[in-house]
């Protein structure tokens, strides 16, 4: 097993509910396995993953965990996420090559997956310039937009979707994210004001603990559909299901800890009627091409958070998963399908 630290800067700083973004530090993984090298990343991000220096003695401990190569005792007892994600990856990039599949279909899915559908993301402007980025999203290919909301009064919100949603028509997807910005009573003024917009969702309306605040907004007569996000990193899977506080759930691999708990999580979602997408922590190639093939192993994925490589001012290689027309490509060949060029 190798790890490679890496740092990268972003091309433009990232706001989210737990402050703006400027960089990504992490690490890159290797693992021998049957004669097979496996790629993993590991990129921790505060308020979602352990910290970089726990991630680091997470994954250094790793092999000793192995005990004679037997790497599901290391997967079992590594708590990190960020750390298990990139070991997780490695073995499954490896078992793949091994299985001569993709990754996507080593993750379950027999069916060819050529694309997943993404959306595109438009940050906080006034109404018209507003309605200008969506309309320049939907010309380049995107049938599903999403708007930041919050950092604005609530009206101000409401005449910037109902701005997007008429120059686009009622033929594209409009999905708001809150980011957790509101408490209960603007959470319920918002979701009124936007009601006659057709939104397909509004992402992380109040805070992450706030998942009995967000199962009564979900079921109070409410229509429009509630996404969960930020929640995933306070709660487990199951305390959001059994709360039926979501429509949606936002799943990044990272963050859970790896592409199998993702497709697992995005399994459980699918049971209980609540819809999976899958998104990243704005990861280097290795982990976001990761994040793709876990989309593809889901069946009839919505539009996914995944088109996020160009908020990178530099990649860790060549990107093998590009987005054209609102559709991102899924590597087709054995394993992960990125390659660094040094393996």
């Amino acid at each position: 097993m190798d790890i490679e630290p890496y740092h990268r800067d972003l091309a433009r700083p990232l706001s989210t509910a737990r402050g703006e973004i400027e960089e990504r530090e992490g690490f890159l993984v290797r693992i021998e396995y049957a004669d097979q090298v496996g790629l993993g990343e590991a990129a921790p991000l505060l308020g979602w993953t352990e910290s970089l220096d726990a991630c680091r003695e997470a994954l250094e401990y790793a092999p000793e965990l192995a005990r004679d190569e037997d790497w599901g005792v290391a997967l079992g007892e590594t708590s990190a996420p960020a750390a298990r994600h990139a070991l997780a990856l490695a073995l499954a990039d490896a078992r793949a090559k091994l299985d001569n599949t993709p990754l996507y279909r080593y993750l379950g899915n027999e069916r060819l997956v050529r694309r997943v559908p993404v959306n595109a993301t438009v940050g906080d402007a006034d109404a018209e310039r507003t309605a200008r980025q969506v309309m320049k999203a939907v010309e380049n290919g995107f049938e599903c937009v999403k708007i930041k909301v919050g950092a604005r009064r609530v009206a101000e919100d409401a005449d910037r979707l109902r701005r997007a949603r008429e120059v686009v028509g009622d033929d594209v997807a409009l999905r708001a994210d809150a980011n957790g910005a509101w408490d209960r009573e603007q959470a319920e003024r918002a979701l009124e004001a936007f009601d006659d917009l057709d939104l397909e969702y509004v992402e992380q309306p109040m805070s992450a603990e706030e998942v009995a605040a967000h199962a009564g907004l979900r079921n109070g007569g409410n229509e429009v559909p509630i996404a969960l996000d930020e929640s995933l990193a306070e709660r487990p899977v199951t305390d959001l299901l059994a709360a039926e506080a979501a429509d949606y759930l936002v799943l990044k691999p990272m963050a859970l800890g790896g592409p199998d708990r993702a497709r697992n999580v995005a399994r459980q979602a699918r049971q209980a009627g609540v819809t999976p997408v899958i998104s990243t922590t704005i990861d280097g190639v290795v982990a976001r091409t990761a994040a793709v093939h876990v989309a593809a192993a889901i069946p009839e994925i919505p539009a996914c958070g995944l088109a996020t490589a160009d908020w990178l001012a530099d990649d860790l290689g060549p990107d093998p998963a590009p987005v054209a027309d609102g559709r991102i490509e899924v590597p087709q060949a054995k394993g992960l399908g990125v390659d660094l060029g040094d393996e």
